[in-house]
């Protein structure tokens, strides 16, 4: 394994889980 690939990994996930944060903040504005 190459470190390139593990930083694209990471990378990724953290792009993922931002805009799974943002979903969760405006489903909550949503229902409030």
């Amino acid at each position: 394994m190459t470190c390139d690939n593990t930083q694209g990994t990471n990378a990724s996930w953290a792009l993922i889980l931002v805009l799974f944060i943002l979903l969760v903040i405006i489903g909550a504005s949503w229902i409030i």
